[in-house]
C-alpha cells in the first residue's frame, strides 16, 4: 500500500500494463481513453513491488470501471513525524498518554509505508486479517538489562502492548512492515530460552515467550507481517501481460 503525494481516481483509467521503451528498468503505464488518450507512467523500486501494483491497479480500474467514479476520503500524511520515532518515545510509559494520539495516527498502515518506503498489496492485507493473536510476552529493548511482561496483541501488521488483558488502550504499539523476525545470534548476548527478535535498521527489540508453542505461534503470524514479500502470487507476470494486453 504505497500512499502518495497525489490522489489519482482511477475511473477514467482503462488498464495497466507494462510500459515499453522506459529508462526505468521497472516502469508501469496507466492508459485513459476518455481524456486524449492521456499516460501516466511510474516506476517500481523492485521486481516484486512492480508485481503488486500491478495486479493491484489492475484490480481496482476493473472495479472502478464496474462500480462507477466513487471517490473515496484518504488519510492525509501532513505533519506525521516518523512511526519509529513514536515508537521509541511511546515505549515510556510516563509519555504514553500524551503520545498516544500521535501515534495512532502514524501508525495506520498508510503512514507506516510512506515512512518506511514500502509496499504491500491488498491480497497481503486481507491475509493479515486471517492472522491475529495475543498473550504475555516479555519485551526487552536491545540497550536495557530487564524484561518487561506485557499483555502483546497482534493484529494489521501491528504489535500492541497492554500492561494487562483488561486494559482498554495499549501503552504503545510497535507497526512491523519493514522489520524482520528472527532469533537472536550470539553476539546479541541472550541466554534465554523462546526469545525472538524483531529489528529494522537501528531498531531492535526482543521478545520472550512462556513456552515452545507459544513461540512458534507468534514467530509464524509475526511472519506474515515481516515476511509479506515471500507470499504466492495470485497469478504470474506473464499471465498478467497477456491479460492487459487483451
Amino acid at each position: 500500500m504505497r500512499s502518495a503525494i497525489a490522489h489519482l481516481w482511477l475511473y477514467p483509467y482503462t488498464r495497466a500494463a507494462h510500459a515499453l521503451n522506459y529508462r526505468s528498468t521497472l516502469p508501469i503505464s496507466i492508459y485513459s481513453h476518455r481524456q486524449e488518450f492521456w499516460i501516466l507512467t511510474v516506476a517500481a523500486s523492485s521486481q516484486e513491488e512492480k508485481d503488486k501494483w500491478l495486479e493491484d491497479l489492475t484490480s481496482a480500474i476493473q472495479g472502478a470501471k464496474e462500480k462507477g467514479d466513487n471517490k473515496l476520503q484518504y488519510l492525509s500524511l501532513k505533519s506525521c513525524s516518523s512511526s519509529d520515532e513514536v515508537i521509541d518515545k511511546c515505549g515510556d510509559e510516563a509519555n504514553s498518554n500524551r503520545e498516544k494520539a500521535s501515534s495512532q495516527r502514524s501508525n495506520t498502515t498508510v503512514h507506516v509505508c510512506w515512512h518506511r518506503n514500502t509496499s504491500i498489496s491488498m491480497g497481503d492485507q486481507l491475509r493479515a486479517v486471517e492472522n491475529q493473536l495475543s498473550g504475555y510476552l516479555l519485551r526487552k529493548f536491545k540497550n536495557s538489562n530487564g524484561w518487561q511482561k506485557l499483555w502483546v496483541v497482534f493484529t494489521n501488521f501491528c504489535l500492541f502492548f497492554y500492561k494487562t488483558f483488561q486494559d482498554d488502550f495499549p501503552l504503545a504499539s510497535l507497526p512491523l512492515l519493514g522489520y524482520t523476525v528472527n532469533t537472536p545470534t550470539e553476539n546479541d548476548s541472550i541466554h534465554k530460552d523462546f526469545v525472538f527478535k524483531l529489528q529494522f535498521k537501528n531498531h531492535v527489540y526482543f521478545f520472550r515467550a512462556e513456552s515452545e508453542y507459544t513461540f512458534g505461534r507468534w514467530m509464524e503470524v509475526i511472519s506474515s507481517a515481516t515476511l509479506h514479500s515471500g507470499r504466492v502470487r495470485l497469478f504470474s507476470r506473464q499471465e498478467s501481460a497477456l491479460e492487459m494486453s487483451s
